[in-house]
């Protein structure tokens, strides 16, 4: 699997999500973008994750940012468990898992065992009522994420180093506070 690099053309994708709307980054070029891949739709961090950009995300859609998440799941699986979170941006089916391996998410027992060792943040997830009773796809999938800048430019490529590591939410903010360049152009 081949990492992707900051600075490199974001790779084009059309699908739909988990409701069948067509979904293509190419029409969300002049938008600036957070792509994030995530592990089973019954992921107990996964929808920890999920939950806290819910609460963000207003805040984030006012300055600009559009919110993908990429589920190695069928769209089933999506609605069945993620799906009762009624996130307010799309989420991905991806169980083929083509997405996963354009943008290089990895997989790793080593990060695996890892996340197993942050026991607080397991029991705080089971106590929210995330519990992984299903699983599709690999295991041992490390979750990515990756901020695109409005001219389709990978601006930040985080590939998780254990399975609850996802790129801090104060990269996100800085990121969708920034202002674009045409935007500065025109003040």
């Amino acid at each position: 699997m081949t990492r992707l690099v900051e600075g490199a053309r974001a790779p084009h994708f059309d699908t739909v999500d988990s409701f069948g709307e067509p979904i293509s980054l190419a029409a969300l070029r002049g938008r600036k973008v957070m792509l994030s891949f995530y592990r089973y739709a019954a992921c107990p961090l996964c929808n920890m994750r999920v939950n806290a950009m819910t609460r963000r995300h207003a805040e984030w859609a006012a300055q600009g940012l559009e919110v993908l998440a990429v589920f190695q799941s069928s769209a089933e699986e999506i609605g069945r468990y993620v799906g009762r979170q009624d996130a307010p941006f799309p989420i991905i089916p991806d169980a083929p898992m083509t997405h996963y391996r354009r943008f290089g998410v990895e997989k790793s027992w080593g990060g695996f065992f890892m996340a197993s060792l942050k026991l607080d943040v397991v029991i705080k997830a089971i106590m929210r009522g995330y519990f992984p009773t299903s699983f599709s796809g690999p295991l041992n999938r490390l979750p990515a994420d990756f901020l695109i800048d409005e001219n389709g430019r990978l601006v930040r490529c985080y590939y998780g180093t254990d399975a609850a590591d996802h790129l801090p939410f104060e990269e996100v903010d800085a990121f969708a506070a920034r202002q674009s360049a045409s935007r500065l152009i025109a003040v």
